[in-house]
């Protein structure tokens, strides 16, 4: 039976009464097991005091001064992966003579933990831990190669290597020689920087940061009121949107710039006064790197070199890449040290690809350190000793309290941003400083705990290891000194009842607020809430979900473990934004314009619309071709908007694919396929506002015999209010500016 034009709108009618039903225009629905429940209605009680509204001027909250998931990749690439492993060669050392370590406040052991604050973990026994849940995550992530270290009370208790730096010729990873890329762990570096120029008297953390940069690199008020200070540099609080596609890595040397060049062009918006909320800045980290050297007078390198990396003896770290020299760049990595840095992998479901080296140096403060564990735990000395090692003085025990000092209102999240540093919250209730990092390929973590005297650092090769990277840690903390998490914590029939207060969709403040990163942030940047049956809260988020129960403080939820927090805010019995634990980021409510649903429920409906309009060219009757001019152009016009519109879709599709491979989307940013999409997007939405101007015109006619049908005057007017709200938002999201990438 041929497929009519009618056929297709009738069955379009029906869909978007469909669609429309279920998406109930801003209800959220969720699932429990198989079945789809609209959330139930709750009494009107508020849980949580609402955010109170302060002025600008007193928004601050300083104290005075004294989650990426991957894919699973096939079962059956498993013998090749396994083959990799079994050949790996770990490389264990033997523990190093003790530095003095500062004494510790005697603590009672947590109820059933091994251990008690104060008694060390036994190095074999620690071994054996680590080596299990590396190895095991290895083997299911597809890890080509990983390296660890961990001190305590002044020795180093572990420091091994895993796996393969290296794949042909075949190099194991040696953990005093292999050097990993730190990348955002390099940040404890400049701001350790940063503060000593502190004690020098060379500038101060409440000063505006345009006191102490050059005139081409001064900050614009761009319509706010509040200088950013260099303390909000440090607590990541400037009110910078965030973006980094196209510039934040470099695989090309010869697009390598210098740290100034890329300040001065890639200088991000202004988006919110500053010291209002965090929302992680490289930008802004870069820029606390550019102050110290200004300050000083010494190139950022020589700077760390001199004030860090020789007198604590860290001879295989450096802030410098492997580079062909140039006048206007650092020196590069010395051809030494280059020679040991590890390969960065990408794991494509059967095999192990070797990358090309990822260039941070333009903005090197932020990311572009390199280190070996052994390195790394001198360093973790350094900072569990308050800034001294061997005699050696690196900071003083101002700068070392500060890092062990929230700059923020710890009132919404649970980190305060230590003056740079991360505050962790870790199992047993201990607390930790220090940071994550990632690129594309390489995650590492660094993670101090003072009530402890305990370091562990952990770095790995391949783009599937941000799981153990991250875990590593709190699971080390969690086996030896927290009492033991029988089974996770259980939801609450209160937090069931509530459940119209948390569910909808929330976008990340950490992204771009123009142009096409827009669009990609407005979608790789929503998180979805929704409470089950059960009285359990479920954060999805780039395809990982977190299970969060009420905890006992008022708009608060704690993970399942019992470690993690979340803040809501409430207001008018409706939470409107919460916060990320390690206020990286804060997530608002979306409503129906921005949503994600509301977007993809139009996209759905303009390819429906666009593929009726083109079959209706091969299956309308003949009474249908009768028309007047300005029908027929506005037909032809119709057509034409639908043809680009698929097109569009069909290069984001094809674009999407590829993404797959993160660094692809980074480096070719924005690439043919996103500026061609782009621009067939902004021509139909041209063409749709010209159609619009023609609708009077179009319903008018003429005589009955040579004027389209009713019927067909509504499909072409429901398919311009289609387009026509589709354009919007795309409009929106900034899809529509194929020249701003």
């Amino acid at each position: 039976m041929p497929l009519s034009s009618k056929t297709i709108w009738t069955g379009l009618l029906a869909a978007t009464l469909s669609l429309t039903t279920s998406l109930g225009w801003g209800q959220e629905t969720k699932a429990t097991g198989a079945t789809a429940v609209v959330a139930p209605a709750i009494s009107p009680a508020p849980v949580a005091t609402p955010l109170a509204t302060k002025p600008v001027a007193q928004a601050r909250q300083y104290p005075r001064r004294t989650y990426r998931s991957y894919y699973q990749a096939r079962r059956t690439a498993a013998p090749a992966a396994a083959g990799l492993t079994a050949a790996a060669i770990a490389v264990p050392v033997k523990a190093t003579p003790a530095i003095n370590a500062p004494a510790l406040a005697t603590q009672p052991a947590r109820p059933g933990a091994r251990l008690a604050p104060g008694t060390p973990i036994a190095p074999a026994e620690l071994e054996a831990f680590v080596d299990g849940l590396v190895r095991r995550s290895m083997e299911r992530d597809h890890i080509a190669g990983v390296t660890v270290s961990v001190v305590q009370n002044g020795q180093i208790v572990l420091k091994k290597g895993y796996g393969l730096a290296q794949l042909s010729p075949a190099k194991p990873v040696h953990p005093d020689q292999t050097l990993f890329r730190l990348a955002s762990i390099s940040k404890t570096f400049t701001w350790m920087a940063l503060m000593k120029e502190v004690e020098a008297g060379h500038l101060r953390l409440d000063a505006p940061v345009n006191l102490y940069l050059p005139e081409k690199l001064q900050i614009k008020d761009q319509g706010f009121r509040q200088p950013i200070l260099v303390r909000d540099l440090m607590a990541h609080t400037p009110g910078f949107e965030d973006k980094a596609m196209g510039q934040l890595f470099e695989r090309d040397t010869d697009r390598i710039r210098p740290l100034t060049t890329y300040l001065r062009q890639e200088r991000p918006d202004r988006v919110r006064e500053p010291g209002l909320i965090s929302t992680y800045s490289n930008y802004g980290a870069a820029l606390g790197g550019e102050i110290s050297s200004y300050v000083s007078g010494k190139p950022f390198e020589s700077l760390i070199e001199g004030g860090i990396l020789r007198p604590l003896g860290l001879n295989h770290t450096t802030f410098r890449e492997p580079y062909p020299a140039r006048a206007d760049l650092p020196a590069p990595m010395p051809t030494a040290l280059a020679a040991q840095v590890s390969d960065g992998f990408y794991w494509n479901g059967a095999s192990f690809v070797p990358k090309t080296f990822e260039h941070v140096s333009q903005i090197a403060p932020a990311g572009s350190a390199s280190s070996t564990a052994a390195d790394m735990a001198r360093y973790m000395q350094l900072i569990l000793n308050g800034g001294t090692i061997d005699g050696q003085v690196i900071y003083s025990p101002t700068t070392a309290k500060a890092f062990r000092t929230p700059l923020r209102d710890q009132t919404a999240s649970q980190n305060g941003w230590d003056h740079g540093f991360i505050d962790y919250p870790l199992p047993g209730g201990f607390k930790g400083q220090g940071h994550e990092g990632d690129t594309l390929l390489f995650h590492s973590n660094m993670v101090t705990v003072p009530d402890l005297n305990l370091g562990i650092f952990i770095a790995t090769n391949t783009s599937t290891g941000d799981a153990i990277a991250a875990s590593l840690p709190a699971r080390i903390v969690e086996q030896y000194y927290a009492t033991p998490t029988l089974k996770p914590f259980a939801g609450t029939a209160e937090l069931a009842e509530q459940a119209k207060i948390y569910d909808g969709s929330y976008l990340s403040t950490r992204r771009a607020y123009s142009g096409l990163e827009k669009l990609v942030g407005s979608i790789i940047g929503e998180a979805s809430v929704d409470v089950t049956k059960d009285g359990t809260l479920l954060l999805k988020r780039g395809g990982t979900i977190k299970a969060y129960v009420l905890s006992r403080r008022p708009g608060w939820l704690v993970s399942v473990n019992g470690v993690e927090e979340i803040k809501f805010d409430i207001e008018n019995g409706k939470a409107v934004r919460f916060y990320d634990p390690m206020a990286t980021q804060v997530f608002e409510r979306e409503n129906l314009l921005t949503s994600g649903s509301t977007l993809t429920l139009f996209a759905a409906l303009t390819a429906l619309c666009s593929i009726a309009a083109i079959v209706g060219l091969f299956t309308r009757d003949r009474r249908e071709f009768r028309q007047t001019p300005t029908q027929g152009r506005a037909g032809l016009m119709q057509t034409s908007i639908a043809g680009l519109w698929l097109a569009a879709m069909t290069m984001v599709s094809l674009w999407a694919n590829a993404a797959q491979d993160i660094s692809q989307v980074f480096y070719s940013w924005p690439g043919s396929l996103v500026t061609l999409a782009s621009s067939c997007a902004l021509v139909a939405s041209l063409l749709t506002a010209i159609t619009l101007l023609m609708m009077t015109n179009i319903w008018r006619g003429g005589r009955r015999v040579d004027s389209w049908t009713s019927w067909r005057k509504l499909r072409f007017s429901m398919s311009t209010l289609i387009f026509t709200i589709f354009s919007v938002l795309v409009a929106m999201r900034g899809g529509l500016e194929p020249w701003n990438s």
